[in-house]
């Protein structure tokens, strides 16, 4: 007998395809909602596949009683409720790695897309406004401050393409590194204040929820600029729309939002503003990277095997 998984949201049509060769696939869209689920699907369920936006909270976990693993097609595990799946025994696995270049490629096409104003160039050009006159001047990527926040792996990856530029790097955690060879800040303000750019790349979820709120963003100032590849939840967006509407910020590179696909009307009129539909591990072969990760965890996990990204 195959065993029977649950795909809750969206994936890849190979992954898909993958999984509905290999096991008996059902499909259910709420992760908030079990009432969907047929009874009999419920006691058969030995494996939840999920999406990391969509993720797997307590109302369908509590419904599948032979659940024997999450497998999230994401790094970032914020909308699993992973101590639910602890309490149970019940490992959960992720995708980290193979999106850590792309992720962190995003975040410096954001930084060099806002200090060189690329969109606006564009939309400049494609106007007819360069016949008229010269677009006003950006400002230079290079020899400048950035702070990252959070350095795990996607940080660590930003600081190594901020180093040719002739950046110094500053980073702000739980904790400091001293096998690196950058700035330590405890506290997040103080780095803010103490950087030209703050780029945000630690994981989601209660401890940094509205990590950057209006003071963290007033020490960054109307010179600094805010990178976010993330998670929409670290910033007080509420906050960040005043900041930018108001001349207290000066400009933002945003691939995440609190409440997506839903991005705040205010932005989306801003010329310094460079926004992103949450593409930052958007390549094709990052993406396939991914699926193959989830697929391989189930696979090991079936046959007895180690899993291979446990949380």
């Amino acid at each position: 007998m195959k065993p029977e998984v649950l795909l809750v949201g969206t994936m890849l049509p190979m992954v898909v395809s993958e999984l509905e060769s290999t096991y008996v696939l059902h499909h259910h869209e709420d992760p908030d909602d079990p009432s969907g689920l047929p009874e009999d699907v419920r006691g058969r369920v030995r494996a939840l596949v999920t999406y990391g936006a969509v993720g797997a909270r307590r109302p369908v976990l509590e419904v599948l009683p032979k659940l024997e693993i999450v497998a999230c097609f994401a790094v970032g595990t914020d909308a699993v409720d992973v101590v639910h799946c602890r309490g149970r025994g019940i490992p959960v696995t992720n995708t980290p790695d193979v999106l850590t270049e792309c992720v962190a490629d995003m975040a410096l096409a954001l930084l060099l897309a806002v200090q060189r104003r690329i969109v606006a160039g564009d939309t400049y050009v494609r106007q007819g406004r360069w016949l008229e006159a010269n677009m006003p001047l950006s400002r230079r990527m290079g020899k400048h401050r950035a702070g990252i926040f959070g350095m795990g792996r996607i940080g660590q990856a930003v600081a190594r393409r901020l180093l040719p530029f002739g950046c110094e790097v500053h980073y702000c955690g739980p904790n400091a590194k001293p096998e690196l060879p950058y700035t330590y800040h405890r506290d997040l303000a103080a780095m803010a204040a103490a950087v030209d750019f703050l780029i945000l790349t630690c994981p989601g979820g209660a401890a940094t929820r509205h990590a950057v709120d209006r003071r963290v963003l007033d020490a960054l100032g109307p010179r600094g600029t805010l990178i976010n590849v993330s998670r929409g939840s670290v910033v007080d967006e509420a906050a960040l729309v005043a900041a930018l509407t108001e001349g207290r910020l000066g400009q933002a590179g945003l691939d995440v939002f609190a409440d997506e696909p839903r991005v705040p009307e205010a932005l989306l009129g801003l010329e310094n503003v460079v926004l992103q539909p949450h593409a930052g591990s958007g390549t094709e072969e990052t993406r396939e990277a991914m699926g193959r990760l989830v697929l391989d965890n189930l696979a090991a996990h079936f046959a007895g095997r180690p899993l291979l990204t446990p949380v």
